[in-house]
């Protein structure tokens, strides 16, 4: 399995004569979890709208795992028909590995390309070329309802010409959804360190500002629409569900190693150590490692947080949610907002701007700043 050099997730080595054996061992421990959450937390009693493998990459594991796993999420959930979504990296992605997805209920597909340059790719230290890449997005296509694919801006080596290719082959493929994520430094990265040592060199800043600018005008041009900051879709249609509802406040119970989820007013993580994870899960424990109970105060801030994630965000469903006009409680922040073109507001929404889309996260935490100075 590849590990890519900006990666910054905690990983587990299967390879190896031990490698089926870890998986079976974690894939009966999550099982055992979904039956041990499900019936404490009463999951039973909700319907279950989605379903989403990932991240890291779930289709190393065989048929048989994601039987299982099924299986025992049927046994314990109320669940009819949901989006349901799994992760895959192109090398994993064979045509037999597609119709086990397919035959197990899975309608979306998200493939992490990232590139679709072999230079690129390369620097990253991943496995695949982009002709593996293209393979892995048809065969995807001939299973799935919906195909999403994850490129990466601001990658090693990037320079325009690349990445205007990347975006260019990754629009030819007539994809349903694609996401364009920003490059993250981090500190735990075999790309922090060779940058350290000036082995490598990544854009800056006003050049990946440059790459995404350019993205919106080609998605713009294809009629790829934005239902999010970052994800743009044939006419604006295929949002994906789970994270369209989890960003409005839906509650998601997440199961695994490391798995975040909330519930109710309290936001919960697992355990991020598999060892651990396993000796609680087979002593009937919940692997719950640490929470947070959000007081009012703090799920609004949660609220425009991840709302403004989308390209829209209902002021009224926040008002009728919470009791309060987010128009009188941050006036000021969204009259200099609107006023330097990052949003548009109106009496029912606040709609993202191209530029307000170009730069992210940067107006869900100016409004949720605003909110917690009014309330100091």
């Amino acid at each position: 399995m590849q590990r890519c050099s900006y990666c910054y997730y905690s990983t587990t080595t299967l390879q190896g004569k031990k490698r089926k054996e870890k998986l079976n061992k974690y894939v009966d421990t999550l099982c055992h979890e979904i039956q041990i959450a499900s019936k404490y937390f009463q999951l039973k009693n909700r319907p279950v709208i989605s379903i989403y493998f990932g991240g890291g990459t779930p289709t190393v594991m065989n048929e048989g795992h994601f039987s299982k796993i099924m299986e025992a999420l049927h046994n314990n959930l109320n669940i009819e028909n949901p989006e349901f979504t799994v992760e895959a990296e192109p090398v994993t992605l064979t045509a037999k590995k597609a119709q086990t997805l397919q035959n197990i209920g899975v309608n979306r597909i998200s493939l992490g390309v990232q590139s679709l340059d072999n230079d690129i790719i390369k620097l990253c230290n991943r496995l695949d070329t982009a002709d593996r890449a293209l393979k892995a997005i048809d065969i995807a296509k001939n299973t799935a309802d919906v195909v999403n694919i994850d490129l990466l801006s601001g990658l090693a080596g990037e320079t325009m010409e690349s990445w205007s290719y990347t975006l260019d082959k990754a629009l030819s493929t007539e994809v349903e959804s694609i996401t364009v994520y920003k490059m993250e430094l981090y500190a735990n990265t075999e790309y922090y360190r060779k940058i350290r040592s000036d082995a490598i060199e990544i854009p800056s800043d006003e050049i990946e500002l440059d790459f995404m600018n350019h993205a919106l005008n080609r998605f713009e041009e294809e009629n790829y629409l934005p239902w999010s900051f970052f994800t743009f879709t044939k006419q604006g249609l295929y949002e994906n569900v789970y994270a369209s509802d989890i960003w409005r406040g839906t509650d998601c119970y997440a199961f695994g190693v490391s798995a975040f989820g909330s519930l109710g007013n309290w936001l919960f993580q697992n355990t991020n150590e598999q060892d651990k994870y396993i000796t609680l899960v087979n002593s009937d424990k919940i692997p719950i490692n640490r929470g947070k109970y959000m007081n009012s105060l703090d799920q609004m801030i949660r609220s425009i947080m991840l709302g403004m994630k989308l390209s829209s965000f209902d002021l009224n469903k926040f008002q009728n949610k919470y009791g309060f006009k987010l128009q009188t409680l941050c006036s000021d922040t969204l009259n200099n907002l609107e006023k330097e073109e990052f949003i548009i507001v109106s009496d029912d929404y606040i709609k993202m701007t191209n530029k307000g889309l170009l730069y992210g996260d940067y107006t869900g935490k100016y409004l949720a700043g605003s909110l917690m100075a009014f309330y100091k």
